[in-house]
C-alpha cells in the first residue's frame, strides 16, 4: 500500500490521560489514524497487580471508555485505531473493543498482537541465567510478569491483514505510529533510515502534550494549558514529517518543544535501540514551517540486534508513602523533626512487634531544598511538605506504622494537611531488565477467529551497538562554585543556563536522562565545556549512585546526559523518591551558572528566546 502522507493523532500518553484529546482530534481536525500509547513500566507493574485480583482484568479500559462513543463515526470516516492499550491481555481487550462495537452496531474488524508474554518461558529464561541489563542481579524466582517489547511489524502485519483496530501488549511505544508507517508507505525491514525516521515520528507525538508545549522550559509563553492541543503528525514517504495541533487549540509547537521531546527519555542518540532499526538522531533537523507547525527530518537507522528488550516486575515486599503539610515559623524544621520521629517511633515499634528493622526510609521536606541536597537545605522555610517512605518484607510491619501516623498530629505543633487519611500499605513492585533472542519468542496476530503468525526480522548479532560518548574537555566542570571557565572569548559574564538553554528529563529504569537543548547554536561551546559529566555528577550528588555520560546531537545543537542509578529503586513503583522519575532534574540543572562573553549580553543574545 502506498500514500502520499498519512497523518496520525495521539489521543493518550499515559493511563489516566484526558478523555477530551479523542472529541479533540475528530472535531478539529482531519486524521487517518488515531493512536494511543497507554504504557509505562509503572503502568504495567500497577496492570500486574490488577490481574492477580482478576485473570480477565491487565489491559486499559480507558482506551474503550473513551473511544466507544465516537466508534460509529470512527468507522464512518474511515480512521484506523492502533493502541497498546491490551498490556497484561491484549486478547481481552480486543473482546472489549468489539462488543463496544457491536452495541453501536459498527462491524469494527478488531486485532490482538500476541507474543510480547514471555511468562511460559521462565523456566529456559532461568536455565539462561539472565541478568538485568543495568545491574547484574539474577532474575528472580518467581516474577509477576515478564513481557518483550515488540517491534511495529506485528501492528503492520495485522492492517494488512484488513484490521480496523489494532491492539498490542508490550510493545515499544512508538511502534503505534511506525506500525501504520510501514504498512501504508510499504517500508520493509531493511529500509533503516526510513524505519528510523518512523520511530522519530512516533517518539514525538507518543507522550502526548509534551510535544506541545506541555512541560516546556519556558511555560510562560504556552497558552491554553486548559485546553492543550494534542499532537497531529503528518508522515510522508521520504520519512519526513509535519508536526501540528488542532486548530483552536492551546500549546505550542516549536523547534524547541519539539526538540525537549527528542531528548524525552532515550541514550546514546546515535544508538536508540528499537526491535525493528537502532535509530541515528544526531543529525535530525527542524524547522518551522507555519504557525504552530514544524517539519522534522535527517534520521538515519541501521540493523538492529537479534534480541529483545524485557521487562519483568517482581513483588518486593511492601511500602508506604505519606505526606502532611506544615506551615508558621520554621515550619520546614519541624517537618524534618516530625519525619524522624516517625521513623524512630515505627522502628521501635515494629521491633517490639518481632519484626525486623525497615528495608529502606526516606523523609524529604519539599520546601524546604531536599531534592537538590544537604547544602541547599533552608529549615527556615515558613511552609513545607513532608514525605515520609519507608519499606518492609512484612506487611504487618508497615501497617503498625500505618497506625502511628495521625497520632504525630498532636505532637508536631503546624502539622497538618492529611488529606489522604491514614497512609495505605501498598506492594512495592521492582522491574528488571532482559535481553531475549526475538528467534524464541514468536509473534501473532488474532483477527476474526484466525491465528495469523508473523514473521520477524531477526537481526544481527554481529551489530556493535553504541556511539562515542563525549569527553568532558579541559575545562574540567570548573572551579569550586561550580561556575567553570569558558575558552569562549570573553567568559566573563555569568548567567545561569536556562538563559542559553532548553531542558527535558525523563527514566529509564533506575537511571535518568536530561536533555539540554541550547537556544542559540553560538551557545554550544560554553555548554559543552563547563557542562561536564563531572558537573552533573556533583550536582546530583545527593541521588547518584552511578556515573554520568553524555553525547551530542549536533542538528538539534543538543547533549543529553545519562545518570546511572540515580531513581533509589527498580522502577518508580518501588523507589521511596517524592521524584520517582527524574522529572524534575533538568528544571534543577537548567539553574547552574554558566559564564560567557559579555557581549552576548552587550548585543542581546542573551534576552533572544529564539531556538536555534
Amino acid at each position: 500500500m502506498s500514500s502520499d502522507s498519512v497523518r496520525l493523532g495521539c489521543w493518550a500518553a499515559f493511563w489516566g490521560d484526558t478523555s477530551q484529546a479523542v472529541d479533540q482530534l475528530l472535531d478539529r481536525a482531519d486524521v487517518d489514524y488515531l493512536v494511543a500509547d497507554y504504557l509505562s513500566e509503572i503502568t504495567m507493574a500497577l496492570l500486574a497487580r490488577v490481574r492477580q485480583k482478576d485473570p480477565e482484568a491487565g489491559f486499559v479500559p480507558d482506551a474503550i471508555r473513551v473511544l466507544a462513543p465516537r466508534l460509529k463515526e470512527i468507522h464512518t470516516r474511515g480512521i484506523k485505531v492502533v493502541t497498546n492499550a491490551g498490556a497484561l491481555n491484549p486478547a481481552a481487550c480486543a473482546r472489549a473493543f468489539r462488543e463496544a462495537a457491536a452495541e453501536v452496531g459498527v462491524p469494527l474488524r478488531v486485532a490482538a498482537v500476541e507474543g510480547d508474554d514471555l511468562m511460559g518461558q521462565l523456566a529456559e529464561i532461568h536455565a539462561s541465567s539472565s541478568r538485568d541489563m543495568f545491574t547484574g542481579e539474577p532474575l528472580p524466582a518467581k516474577p509477576m510478569t515478564m513481557n518483550a517489547y515488540l517491534g511495529a511489524r506485528p501492528i503492520a502485519a495485522a492492517l494488512a491483514a484488513g484490521a480496523d483496530v489494532v491492539v498490542t501488549g508490550r510493545a515499544v511505544d512508538s511502534s503505534v505510529v511506525l506500525g501504520p508507517l510501514m504498512h501504508e508507505f510499504g517500508w520493509t525491514d531493511s529500509d533503516y533510515d526510513l524505519l528510523s525516521a518512523g520511530a522519530l515520528a512516533g517518539h514525538i507525538v507518543e507522550c502526548g502534550p509534551q510535544c506541545t508545549g506541555g512541560n516546556f522550559t519556558d511555560w510562560a509563553e504556552v497558552p491554553g494549558w486548559d485546553d492543550m492541543g494534542f499532537p497531529i503528525i503528518e508522515c510522508f514517504p521520504d520519512g519526513s514529517a509535519v508536526v501540528s495541533k488542532p486548530e483552536g487549540t492551546g500549546g505550542l509547537v516549536s523547534p524547541a518543544t519539539i526538540s525537549e521531546q527528542i531528548l524525552y527519555e532515550i541514550g546514546d542518540p546515535g544508538a536508540y535501540v528499537m526491535p525493528d532499526v537502532v535509530c541515528d538522531w544526531r543529525d535530525v533537523q527542524l524547522e518551522q514551517v507555519g504557525e504552530n507547525r514544524v517539519r522534522a527530518w535527517g534520521a538515519r537507522g541501521s540493523q538492529p540486534p537479534p534480541t529483545y528488550k524485557v521487562t519483568a516486575t517482581h513483588a518486593d515486599g511492601y511500602r508506604v508513602m505519606t505526606t502532611a503539610m506544615f506551615a508558621g515559623l520554621d515550619a520546614a524544621a519541624k517537618a524534618r523533626r516530625a519525619g524522624q520521629a516517625l521513623v524512630s517511633r515505627g522502628e521501635r515499634l515494629i521491633a517490639q512487634a518481632g519484626h525486623a528493622p525497615f528495608s529502606e526510609t526516606s523523609i524529604e521536606v519539599i520546601g524546604a531544598g531536599d531534592t537538590y541536597g544537604p547544602d541547599r537545605r533552608h529549615d527556615q522555610a515558613v511552609e513545607a511538605v513532608v514525605k515520609i517512605g519507608v519499606r518492609h518484607p512484612q506487611r504487618a510491619a508497615l501497617e503498625l506504622f500505618a497506625l502511628e501516623y495521625a497520632p504525630m498530629a498532636l505532637v508536631a505543633q503546624g502539622m497538618t494537611g492529611f488529606f489522604g487519611g491514614r497512609p495505605r500499605v501498598a506492594p512495592a513492585i521492582g522491574v528488571y531488565h532482559l535481553l531475549v533472542d526475538k528467534g524464541s519468542t514468536p509473534v501473532q496476530v488474532q483477527l476474526d477467529g484466525r491465528t495469523l503468525p508473523v514473521a520477524v526480522a531477526p537481526g544481527d548479532a554481529g551489530v556493535r551497538i553504541g556511539t562515542p560518548a563525549l569527553p568532558d574537555g579541559p575545562a574540567g566542570g570548573g572551579d569550586g562554585d561550580g561556575a567553570g571557565t569558558a575558552s569562549v572569548a570573553g567568559g566573563d559574564f555569568t548567567v545561569q543556563l536556562r538563559q542559553l538553554a532548553y531542558g527535558r528529563s525523563g527514566d529509564k529504569g533506575n537511571n535518568a536522562n536530561i536533555g539540554i537543548i541550547a537556544r542559540r547554536p553560538e551557545f554550544v561551546e560554553a555548554i559543552r565545556e563547563q557542562l561536564t559529566c563531572e558537573r552533573v555528577a556533583r550536582f546530583f550528588a545527593q541521588y547518584l549512585t552511578g556515573g554520568v555520560q553524555r553525547w551530542e546531537m549536533p542538528g538539534l545543537s543538543a547533549i543529553n546526559f545519562v545518570l546511572d542509578g540515580v531513581l533509589g529503586g527498580k522502577g518508580g513503583t518501588s523507589t521511596l523518591r517524592y521524584d520517582p522519575q527524574g522529572k524534575s532534574f533538568a528544571a534543577m540543572l537548567l539553574e547552574v551558572p554558566i559564564r560567557v562573553p559579555a557581549e552576548w549580553e552587550a548585543n542581546g543574545l542573551l534576552r533572544s528566546r529564539s531556538a536555534q
